[in-house]
């Protein structure tokens, strides 16, 4: 009897065991959609640099620097991308 019981409540509980798998591949494609966001836009950011440079909108020395800056933002949101589990 104490058998049935345990199976009965394996069997029960199942569903539940991997509804937790499912939550955490939701954060982790939530975290994935929202840093690929973050890296679209940083990309965007320094197109518009570029362009404000170019337009005459932003001395070199400034454009230097913040273009440095916003790279290196770039790269550590693409390490962060690096780092997390591969899509399925």
């Amino acid at each position: 009897m104490a058998v049935l019981v345990a199976v009965a409540v394996l069997a029960i509980a199942s569903p539940l065991r991997g509804g937790e798998q499912v939550s955490h591949d939701d954060a982790a494609q939530a975290e994935r959609t929202e840093l690929e966001a973050a890296r679209d836009a940083k990309y965007a950011e320094i197109r518009d640099a570029e362009m404000d440079y170019r337009t005459a909108k932003l001395s070199e020395a400034d454009w230097r620097g913040m273009d440095r800056q916003l790279r290196r933002e770039a790269v550590a949101l693409l390490h962060r991308l690096d780092e997390l589990e591969p899509e399925p």
